[in-house]
């Protein structure tokens, strides 16, 4: 199973309590509005704000939410302006550690994302220590169940797809670059494959083998990072070994 088959399926296996709900939707609508705001309110014509709203319907916003946010986006009102930085740092075991943030204050980010990485022994590095680590990808993941794997593989490479995993419990992921997402999407959909997401993001070049303690540190560092309100998404480049894959996912 890829790295990033992994971390997705340890996410589902969690859940979403009510608690970590809103706060999720609170981490959707910023991104909402941030699209919204560079590119206009018509998804059809922005495409960063189509994959926002799809990833805000993934996890059940209502759709008056989402409305509202467009609306006081790209109204001229009072709107929250959000700044978008990215943190770079190492983790546990020296672990590269990419932290996408949206924030209206700058310096108070900064100070939290520091110290998660004080506590868990790593530290925050100057701009480009880790970015060459990863590249930015798009992501697109089919359900497993009804679909012929190499049917859905040949399809996507058809369509201008890079890479494909087929080795995954339960869904394949898709591979693209940023530029081809939507195209293969679209593509896809057309062929009948049911496309459950679809999302830009960021894949480590080559990852690192932790031994399970300082694995199960990285794994924390990684959710208390991604506990707080101002960050979006954290990619780290280490691979979690299958005890305790096993012992979080299970």
């Amino acid at each position: 199973m890829s790295g990033h088959s992994k971390w997705s399926t340890i996410k589902r296996a969690k859940g979403i309590t009510d608690a970590k709900r809103g706060a999720l939707f609170t981490k959707v609508a910023r991104e909402i509005s941030v699209a919204a705001r560079q590119g206009g309110g018509d998804p059809d014509a922005n495409y960063r704000l189509r994959l926002a709203i799809e990833k805000a319907r993934s996890v059940n916003m209502p759709a008056d939410n989402i409305k509202r946010t467009i609306d006081k986006a790209t109204g001229g009102g009072e709107a929250e302006q959000y700044e978008e930085i990215v943190y770079e740092g190492y983790g546990p075991g020296g672990v590269a550690v990419l932290v996408e943030a949206q924030t209206d204050n700058r310096n108070r980010t900064a100070a939290e994302v520091r110290s998660m990485f004080t506590k868990a022994g790593g530290q925050l590095a100057g701009s480009g220590a880790v970015a060459w680590q990863f590249e930015p990808r798009g992501l697109i993941e089919v359900p497993r169940d009804g679909v012929d794997a190499d049917e859905v593989a040949l399809s996507a490479i058809d369509a201008g797809a890079e890479d494909v995993d087929t080795d995954g419990e339960d869904r394949i992921e898709i591979y693209t670059t940023p530029h081809d997402l939507e195209t293969v999407r679209r593509a896809l959909e057309a062929a009948g494959v049911p496309v459950e997401s679809a999302e830009s993001t960021m894949v480590a070049k080559q990852t690192v083998e932790l031994d399970s303690s300082k694995a199960r540190q990285a794994l924390r560092l990684v959710e208390q990072l991604e506990d707080l309100d101002d960050v979006q998404r954290v990619t780290a480049n280490f691979d979690i070994p299958e005890d305790v894959y096993a012992e979080v996912a299970g």
